[in-house]
């Protein structure tokens, strides 16, 4: 074999394993919480946080790999969790669906049921949201999943609208609809992603009433401020742009799958909807310029961004709030993370955990190439409800002593 066939293979074999990234080592999770009661509590509860993280060891320490793998393969041995699928309509005679699991195995102590809000245009259906909610059903918590307006193939839109960044409504129909059902319940709510940025938003919003038997929420890889996200994302570093292409295109598929009632004659003149211009956006904010903000009345996508984003909401929430993200997330830059970091460190009932690596709604775990079928991700947020649950208990002998 030549010396330049020898240099050629060891550059391509140096250029993978610094993509890679496996010269990387498992780091112990940044925990941020000025509230040391809090804190005692999670830790007693979830003492995986204090513990290093240990990512899949040929690929998981890259941000994008697990990114990738989760959006396109998902998770292994994943299993298919057997529940009844809820309609409602509401008063814009639009159908919103959740989908209700019960426990399996030894029911909680507690009655308790998990209220989730998955990411950008998915829902009970995607894998990282099956196995979640499986694994919270053999812990023996009740879960119901919110499937995003439009996002089912199956489930037709029935009203000129599909789900939006800040459109907390369908949530708050979901969580009145599962009290009725179950009034004894006590609720956590659960958001990953875009889901996350509602459950935060409609935990601080002003106007809101919610429930008190809501006793806890907890966000995973959002990103907080719509406005500055979108600018990092038009950015081709660390290939941004890529995956906002990506987003694009998903967002556009559920608009055409649904165009005879979203983009009908009447609405585009109601609205003063250009098909062309919605087909022909290249970007998220060029879709939400031609459709989302004529769609909810907003002058400029910046008043609807601004709107939309959890990061104007955080002062008025009330209850225990947990916030999980990525250092390598490679859709949530990490300048976004700071101002969460910042109000975890001087607010109460909040913490803030940081993971080195996981990538977005990633986080395998285990193994050389084949990871675990439980990830990080799936054992945390257990544990952190378990936490949530203790705390509300310790709170309520409290309170009745």
């Amino acid at each position: 074999m030549s010396t330049a066939l020898l240099a050629v293979i060891a550059v391509i074999i140096c250029v993978l394993f610094r993509m890679l990234n496996v010269h990387s080592q498992p780091q112990l999770p940044f925990v941020c919480c000025a509230d040391r009661s809090l804190l005692e509590t999670v830790q007693k509860i979830a003492p995986l946080i204090t513990e290093p993280y240990i990512p899949t060891r040929l690929w998981g320490f890259s941000g994008h790999i697990q990114t990738i793998l989760h959006s396109i393969v998902g998770r292994v041995r994943c299993p298919w969790p057997i529940g009844e699928r809820v309609y409602l309509t509401l008063n814009d005679e639009s159908t919103v669906t959740y989908d209700l699991y019960q426990p399996l195995g030894a029911i909680a102590e507690d009655d308790i049921t998990v209220a989730i809000v998955p990411g950008i245009g998915n829902t009970s259906e995607s894998v990282y949201i099956r196995t979640f909610v499986h694994w919270a059903q053999c812990h023996g918590y009740r879960c119901a999943v919110l499937n995003h307006v439009g996002a089912l193939r199956s489930v037709p839109v029935t009203a000129p609208r599909i789900f939006s960044y800040g459109h907390t409504n369908d949530f708050h129909e979901m969580l009145t609809n599962l009290l009725t059902k179950h009034p004894n319940t006590h609720l956590i709510c659960v958001g990953f992603s875009l889901g996350g940025n509602l459950v935060t938003k409609y935990m601080g919003e002003k106007d809101r009433e919610r429930s008190s038997q809501i006793i806890g929420a907890i966000s995973v890889c959002q990103g907080y401020n719509a406005i500055k996200g979108t600018q990092f994302l038009l950015n081709w570093q660390n290939f941004r742009r890529f995956y906002l292409y990506i987003m694009t295109e998903n967002m556009k598929g559920i608009i055409l799958r649904h165009r005879n009632i979203l983009l009908a004659d009447d609405v585009k003149n109601r609205h003063h909807l250009v098909e062309r211009e919605i087909m022909s956006a290249a970007t998220l904010p060029e879709l939400d310029d031609a459709y989302t903000k004529k769609m909810h009345n907003f002058r400029t996508i910046t008043d609807l961004y601004k709107w939309s984003s959890s990061i104007n909401y955080l002062d008025n929430i009330k209850s225990p709030m947990f916030f999980i993200n990525a250092r390598d997330d490679p859709i949530v830059h990490e300048e976004l993370l700071e101002p969460i970091k910042k109000f975890a460190g001087s607010h109460k009932n909040v913490m803030y955990l940081e993971v080195a690596h996981g990538g977005h709604l990633g986080f395998y775990e285990g193994g050389l190439i084949y990871p675990n079928p439980v990830t990080w991700l799936d054992r945390a947020l257990v544990a952190l409800i378990g936490s949530l649950v203790f705390k509300h208990n310790e709170l309520a002998l409290k309170t009745a002593a």
